[in-house]
């Protein structure tokens, strides 16, 4: 459909019609295909010139989603979005919404901030794309902030909204605040299947309220409103956790029946009831419901691979956990953190350590190669260089080996010769910072012999947000500043420090000081291919 849409398109243009800006509209988003994105961006020249592009915000917008959703592109959709003559709260909105959905959960929080300081007012899908952020980011200090609005904007009942809240109050701390979510949900004066699920995931999440999840999921159902895949596998986890086995195996065999009357079914409900089963030690059920999977052509993820390597270790079956082995090689999936762990864990219960210990090893390989490499290197009588003792003093500080990589240091000089350059003080610097100890990390900074440049400040103050040092982290900053004063990053990343530590106020005057700087932080730049004059021609080939 959409590239029948780019063809009428083409056709409209040969025969002498001029598109207005409806017609800019409909060919950019049939262009959101990652496969005919770079079409998009020759239409989007062409939007320009003709006017089309200032004289309908709609353009604009959809010449944002098509950056975001063809290519994952956000600097893109953020030069289009500073481009629009005429911005909106929808503008914003998409903006905020896109950076989140990317990963890019730091830049949406600061399009919010931005936004408010423009003086727009956001509404509730502004509000519940930022509270997802919030979430994600585990900033409760900043939702309880949201909520407050949300209350005295009259938005706390709204179901997308509350939805947002409960999922906020859940997730945010290490036991999930029930209570609070349970308040927000009550609060809902008419629920849908999300809100539903959010309160239901919330008592899940909590790891002592699977009953009362269970009964929430009867209440729903009774009242009329059908269950989807992730409600399903919410009520599933909790019917697993339960501790009375009798309890967990009518409940199973309830879920069961509802798994298999489900009208659609995905690797979401699937994984849910796989990994059901592994739990509980029903190892035939699980391994049966794999190759149902794999009959389906659904796919597999990491998830159900972890599942299936529970459920053979929880019967000391290491010949089938040595098939998932080898399909999940096949599958690429060797280096997920989950599958290694996943891994190390079957075959340790399995008795087979050595196995075990092989996984471990492909696991933490990068540091450990590199420094049996060096260690070679040195028995050769090869003589190391300053790019070796970077590459050396990096796979240290990336497994936290802090006494090796303090050794490796001190030996340029001593032994080799080498005198440290900034690139090797700042990876010291990363080191100890990167396993907490900013104080030593500082010491080693004043000891330097020589004064440390913006590279070895910056390096401080990234540990410092890791570990809420906010006093240490502004000392960076400052000395940052010193030697590159119009250095927008050290704002940025001392705005991200406060955030971090839910100092909002102050993450509003950094950001203000930055506008009466005029620092801009630099959008991301991807390099695009623009075809020629033939482009035509190939997309009706």
């Amino acid at each position: 459909m959409e590239l029948q849409a780019i063809w009428t398109f083409l056709d409209m243009l040969e025969v002498g019609f001029y598109p207005n800006e409806y017609c800019f509209t409909a060919v950019i988003w049939a262009c959101s295909n990652a496969n005919y994105s770079w079409v998009g961006e020759i239409i989007y020249g062409s939007a320009l010139k003709t006017g089309c592009f200032g004289a309908d915000v709609c353009v604009g917008c959809e010449l944002i989603h098509m950056s975001a959703k063809s290519s994952g592109d956000l600097g893109s959709a953020y030069k289009v979005f500073e481009k629009m003559p005429e911005g909106n709260l929808v503008t914003w909105t998409l903006m905020i919404t896109r950076s989140a959905q990317l990963g890019c959960t730091r830049d949406a929080i600061d399009m919010f901030l931005d936004m408010e300081l423009s003086g727009y007012a956001p509404d509730r899908f502004t509000y519940s794309s930022v509270l997802s952020t919030c979430t994600e980011l585990g900033l409760l200090a900043l939702g309880k902030q949201l909520h407050s609005q949300f209350i005295r904007f009259g938005l706390a009942l709204d179901v997308c909204v509350g939805c947002s809240l409960v999922n906020m109050y859940a997730t945010c701390t290490a036991d999930g605040l029930v209570d609070d979510s349970r308040k927000t949900f009550d609060r809902i004066p008419a629920h849908n299947v999300m809100s539903w699920t959010a309160i239901i995931k919330a008592y899940v999440q909590s790891g002592e309220c699977d009953k009362e999840a269970i009964e929430l999921f009867c209440r729903m159902i009774s009242g009329q409103i059908q269950p989807n895949q992730f409600s399903f596998s919410s009520v599933l986890k909790a019917c697993g956790n339960l501790l009375d086995p009798y309890i967990a195996c009518m409940l199973r065999e309830d879920a069961r029946k509802a798994f298999d009357i489900l009208f659609e079914k995905n690797l979401i409900s699937y994984n849910a009831i796989v990994d059901g089963y592994a739990k509980n030690m029903e190892s035939d059920e699980t391994f049966l419901l794999f190759k149902e999977i794999a009959d389906t052509g659904i796919g597999i993820n990491a998830f159900t691979f972890a599942s299936l390597l529970s459920g053979a270790a929880s019967i000391g079956a290491m010949s089938k956990g040595e098939q998932i082995h080898g399909r999940l090689l096949k599958e690429g999936f060797e280096s997920n953190q989950c599958i290694c762990n996943a891994l190390i864990s079957m075959y340790s219960r399995c008795g087979n350590r050595e196995a075990a210990f092989q996984v471990c090893f492909a696991k933490h390989g990068f540091a450990a190669r590199a420094l049996e490499m060096f260690r070679k290197m040195l028995e050769t009588g090869t003589k190391p260089n300053e790019i070796t003792f970077v590459a050396v003093l990096s796979a240290c500080s990336h497994v936290g080996m802090i006494s090796e990589g303090q050794k490796h240091f001190n030996s340029m000089y001593k032994v080799h010769g080498i005198i440290p350059r900034m690139e090797h003080y700042a990876c010291m610097v990363d080191l100890l910072g990167r396993s907490g100890l900013l104080i030593e990390a500082m010491e080693f900074i004043n000891s330097m012999p020589v004064m440390a440049d913006a590279l070895v400040w910056r390096t401080l103050l990234g540990a410092c947000r890791v570990h809420g040092s906010t006093e240490l982290g502004r000392h960076s900053v400052e000395m940052i500043l010193e030697q590159e004063p119009d250095d927008p990053a050290a704002y940025i990343l001392l705005s991200n420090l406060h955030a971090s530590a839910g100092q909002w106020r102050d993450v509003a005057k950094i950001r203000k000081s930055m506008k009466e700087l005029n620092l801009i932080k630099e959008a991301g730049h991807s390099l695009k291919l623009l075809k020629s004059n033939a482009w035509i021609d190939s997309l009706r080939a």
